[in-house]
């Protein structure tokens, strides 16, 4: 049963949460009164259709239906999760708050998207509704905290899951949760920084991107800093920099005043610094540049890699047909080159993940190769036929051109969606015994499924391009 969210106030936090609701396959049904709500998270969908898919090797689910309503009421009915984002201010929280408990489904979670309110300030006229604080881009990013009534809490988070979102649920209230507390003091602290000629916006955006940022998105704060203590971790870098915490450095128990001179000063170095590009320009950035460290965080599982990969292996594989869809995924940007297309090695990288597929669906997966089998690829041909282009959907379906004994002879058809051939790869692999490293029969049952899927496709045409050699006119 496909489930439903409700989003209440469609601003960029608003409209992240319904791209994350649907592009992961639920209906998601839109209000707020302002008349640029729809063109807003349109223009947010846009950029969530590019992105999102391209954190997965896996196809996310067939997007839910999106529906605009002019009645708050109609908008929650039915829905298992209502996301509140309206302005940050307390008295119009509680109104919303009100209606929403008044309209929703008994057993709906109502989340607040507040950065600063408490539960017990949320809660204090009757509401059912839980802090649920995301992070801009809230498609991309995973983090949710989550405060309030712990039964909620935990019904939120197992729903948070589904979607490839990273619950954290605090262990007591507090202004601001976690996450913002900690982004206030580095705010205060740069603040003071421009104000007193010190640096520059950017001269400060610089060392956060070129230092410790980079650190920051796999490692986070005390697992740097126990690196830092070295081979005694981190009693001893406490030991050796916890003294300066007493030196006068930080100013985060001050704030500048925001004058019109320092308002003035930081927009125009602002300006200077990124004025060149517009925000849809400089979201697209944002989001390639996330996708590109996210993917990478994936090979390890570090941070929020480890939760994309999780959330990766619970989605759906593709309903069988006569040849396997062994791929079914979007192309990320990081993939393209200079001439605006999908590098080449990228068509051998997507034909090896169909490799990889088939071998799991005939019984060769991790487990099989940690026992001791795997097949080795012993030779490729590539045809390149048709551009891809990044934000494209590519599948791959497989035929089994030979299974007997060691041999693996497959031909994988990269097809996009509009059923364009762009390129085919035929691979030979052989079985290897991975304690020798040299070829070896398979075992019985992986043998067994292979040829089975050899003897069905012995009845398709031979493919177009099978044993083509290089230089060969189409």
């Amino acid at each position: 049963m496909t489930r439903k969210a409700a989003i209440i106030g469609g601003g960029v936090i608003g409209g992240g949460w319904a791209a994350r609701f649907l592009l992961n396959g639920w209906d998601v049904a839109v209000f707020d009164p302002d008349p640029e709500a729809r063109r807003k998270i349109e223009a947010v969908l846009d950029n969530a259709r590019r992105a999102l898919p391209a954190l997965y090797d896996k196809a996310l689910p067939a997007e839910g239906t999106l529906s605009y309503h002019d009645d708050l009421a109609a908008a929650v009915t039915g829905a298992d999760w209502v996301q509140e984002s309206v302005p940050e201010r307390l008295a119009l929280k509680h109104r919303v708050h009100g209606e929403i408990s008044r309209a929703a489904d008994a057993l709906a979670v109502i989340g607040s998207s507040t950065s600063g309110f408490k539960p017990s300030e949320l809660t204090a006229e009757g509401a059912k509704v839980i802090v649920a604080h995301p992070f801009n881009p809230v498609y991309l990013l995973p983090l949710v905290e989550l405060v309030g009534e712990p039964t909620l809490c935990d019904r939120a988070a197992a729903l948070l899951r589904e979607v490839g979102m990273y619950p954290l649920t605090l262990r007591k209230e507090i202004d601001a949760h976690i996450a913002d507390r900690l982004l206030e003091a580095v705010w205060r602290e740069s603040l003071w920084l421009v104000k007193d000629g010190v640096a520059t916006t950017e001269e400060i955006d610089e060392a956060i991107r070129m230092g410790f940022g980079l650190r920051w998105a796999q490692m986070g704060l005390f697992e740097t800093y126990r690196i830092a203590g070295g081979e005694a971790g981190m009693a001893h870098f406490m030991a050796q920099f916890g003294p300066a915490l007493d030196w006068p450095w930080s100013k985060l128990t001050d704030v500048p005043e925001f004058t019109p001179e320092l308002v003035k000063l930081i927009a125009g170095q602002s300006d200077a610094q990124s004025g060149h590009l517009s925000i849809r320009e400089l979201e697209r950035l944002r989001d390639d540049n996330l996708v590109g460290m996210l993917r990478a965080l994936r090979k390890s599982g570090s941070g929020a890699g480890g939760t994309i990969n999780a959330h990766e292996a619970g989605l759906p594989d593709p309903a069988p047909v006569d040849l396997p869809v062994t791929v079914d995924r979007v192309i990320p940007q990081s993939w393209t080159d200079y001439n605006g297309h999908m590098n080449e090695a990228h068509y051998v990288e997507v034909s090896c993940q169909a490799t990889d597929r088939f071998m799991e669906m005939i019984g060769a997966d991790a487990a099989y190769v940690a026992a001791g089998g795997s097949y080795f690829t012993v030779e490729n041909h590539v045809r390149y036929l048709a551009e891809m282009t990044a934000g494209a959907r590519v599948k791959v379906t497989t035929q089994v051109l030979d299974g007997r004994g060691k041999k693996m002879h497959l031909f994988h058809r990269l097809l996009m969606e509009d059923g364009t051939l762009s390129a085919t790869v035929e691979t030979l692999l052989l079985h290897v015994d991975m304690t020798t490293r040299r070829s070896a029969p398979p075992s019985a049952q992986v043998a067994a499924r292979l040829e089975g899927f050899a003897a069905a496709h012995a009845a398709l045409p031979v493919p177009d391009g099978v044993g083509r050699p290089v230089g060969q006119r189409r």
